[in-house]
């Protein structure tokens, strides 16, 4: 069953706080810093389930935690990058920025004709080598 698009992005924040905990944890990080950057990363989902629409502190903790926690960037859930966007699209290649392109012009496509759309499938799809059946 494909989740929402938003379900899909806040449950990939929730994964990546788990990771930014057992950092904390594993005492890799100045705590009293750590511990403030928490507070407002646990703001995040909140203010994402009040207003969708509004990107930017989510930008802003995205890329805080790319210069904060580089040992942990290659772990930020590239889906994260794209929903975001913004100066979190430095962090993409151009390569992947045309696949998320392509994987948004299907959604909104599919949303155009009340189909459903399971973004994990489709990106899966598009993933596929060239010349491999996509559909």
């Amino acid at each position: 069953m494909a989740i929402s698009y938003l379900d899909h992005h806040l449950a990939l924040l929730a994964h990546l706080r788990g990771i930014l905990v057992a950092l904390g944890e594993a005492e890799q990080v100045a705590d009293e810093s750590h511990a403030l950057f928490m507070e407002r990363f646990d703001e995040l989902p909140a203010a994402l389930a009040d207003r969708p629409e509004d990107s930017h502190l989510g930008q802003e903790l995205i890329c805080q935690v790319f210069q904060r926690y580089p040992q942990i960037a290659h772990l930020v859930p590239r889906d994260l990058l794209w929903f975001f966007g913004g100066d979190c699209l430095h962090f993409m290649p151009d390569e992947e920025i045309a696949l998320y392109q392509e994987l948004d012009e299907r959604r909104f496509e599919a949303e155009a004709n009340d189909a459903p759309f399971d973004w994990n499938r489709e990106k899966q799809l598009l993933a596929l080598p060239e010349g491999s059946s996509r559909h």
